[in-house]
């Protein structure tokens, strides 16, 4: 296992105490080297013939920096690196892990892949963000809709997706979807 993350400045940084932007500068490998405890290389080196498989964590970094989905919704666009990385693993047929926000880059690169992001609707409140289901199925790719300890495969595409944090629940119940996403990943390497 090896993390990578892309050389680039943050789009912003965000004071989490207090819930606000700052005048700040950082950037995403650096702060990604403080999370991955300095274990980690630039997403440029990253050579899909290496792997067997990628996975994406979500959050709302992907969002804002892995993609400008946070800002352009499904007219975003998806980091050079990012594209050529997932472009690489989906040619060498090799499968490709996505949590959280993140299936929305597969459903930028991939037209007409099957991704979840949980529900298409707000059921119980649980599922702030069910417009996204909508702008992924504009993007022409199917949208399944999944509770948040359960996956989806796209056998096709090797393209394994779960909710997570897009469904506001216990983190146990997370920790279980990401779980799942993780072991069906495995089995398609």
């Amino acid at each position: 296992v090896k993390i990578f993350a892309p050389n680039i400045e943050q789009r912003d940084v965000v004071d989490h105490l207090k819930g606000t932007p700052t005048q700040e500068k950082r950037n995403v490998l650096v702060e990604s080297a403080r999370l991955a405890r300095g274990n980690i290389q630039d997403l440029a080196e990253l050579k899909a013939s290496e792997f067997d498989a990628v996975i994406f964590p979500g959050g709302f970094g992907v969002a804002k920096n892995l993609c400008s989905w946070a800002v352009d919704g499904k007219n975003c666009t998806v980091n050079e690196h990012v594209n050529s990385t997932l472009q690489a693993f989906h040619s060498a047929k090799k499968p490709i892990g996505l949590c959280c926000i993140s299936p929305v880059l597969a459903a930028k690169v991939f037209p007409g892949c099957e991704v979840t992001v949980g529900q298409d609707k707000n059921v119980d409140g649980r599922f702030p963000d069910a417009e996204t289901a909508s702008a992924i199925a504009e993007l022409g790719c199917k949208h399944i809709c999944k509770n948040v300890n359960e996956s989806h495969v796209d056998k096709a595409n090797k393209i394994v997706t779960t909710c997570a944090f897009m469904c506001k629940a216990p983190l146990h119940e997370i920790f279980d979807g990401i779980g799942t996403m993780v072991r069906e990943v495995l089995k398609l390497a």
